[in-house]
């Protein structure tokens, strides 16, 4: 028997108020939590107003929280950064500000330690072959491409 929980509108609120808090949602996460929590469509708008206006999600937050977030723990280029951004259908006008976040010589200065860092992993004895991994390594992350080449032109 599949017995799952039911939430009156109230009991979903605060139930998501605490999700959000917890950490920065984009809306699509926060709709995607409330159709799981199997809310009718009504609910789940006047649920995403009552958050919205009452700060819990905000697109432009989120999407400075998640830039920061991704560049400085996982290094992630801004080409990466704007195809997560928008999978989780954040703006155009969001991107672009959250974009800002990032320093251009912290931005310069991490290409360059990920570009030597992966230089010395690759045990690879071909140059061209060497290069080339490196840089599908480099643009998997996101980095764009006319930065990755002039990156290993410089080292390779």
């Amino acid at each position: 028997m599949n017995l799952q929980k039911t939430y009156t509108v109230d009991e979903a609120q605060k139930k998501i108020e605490h999700y959000c808090a917890y950490q920065e949602r984009c809306h699509k996460e926060v709709r995607n939590k409330l159709k799981e929590m199997r809310m009718i469509p009504e609910a789940v708008d006047n649920i995403m107003v009552h958050l919205i206006q009452n700060n819990y999600l905000n697109e432009e937050r989120f999407a400075k929280a998640f830039v920061r977030g991704k560049f400085r723990i996982k290094k992630w280029g801004k080409n990466r950064l704007v195809r997560e951004l928008k999978f989780r259908e954040i703006s155009k006008y969001s991107i672009d500000v959250a974009l800002k976040e990032i320093d251009a010589d912290a931005y310069h200065k991490t290409l360059d330690e990920l570009t030597k860092k992966r230089i010395d992993q690759v045990k690879e004895k071909n140059s061209y072959k060497k290069k080339r991994k490196v840089a599908d390594y480099l643009l998997y992350r996101g980095w764009e491409s006319h930065l990755v080449y002039e990156k290993l032109n410089e080292y390779l």
